[in-house]
């Protein structure tokens, strides 16, 4: 005879041991800076797809840039120190 299963019983059989560990949240927490960042240059990128883009836009863009390269430089300057303190 085969058993049945249904699909919450599969899902949540093993929802223990698919929780983050704290060292994956750390890392999360590190790079969360750079997501932002990167969401904030899309967001002024996606703003200028269909239009030609203004003086504020470009400026928007360009700041949003600096923003991530410094946001991913921190990270990186931290991952090399061994994290952060």
């Amino acid at each position: 005879m085969d058993h049945i299963v249904t699909v919450q019983d599969a899902v949540t059989a093993f929802a223990d041991f698919m929780e983050p560990t704290d060292a994956e949240l750390d890392a999360i927490e590190q790079e969360m800076p750079a997501f932002l960042a990167d969401v904030d240059l899309l967001d002024a990128q996606i703003i200028t797809l269909d239009r030609t883009p203004t003086e504020l836009d470009v400026r928007r863009i360009r700041r949003a840039r600096r923003r991530l390269l410094a946001a991913l430089a921190n990270q990186a300057t931290d991952v090399h120190r061994g994290g952060a303190a």
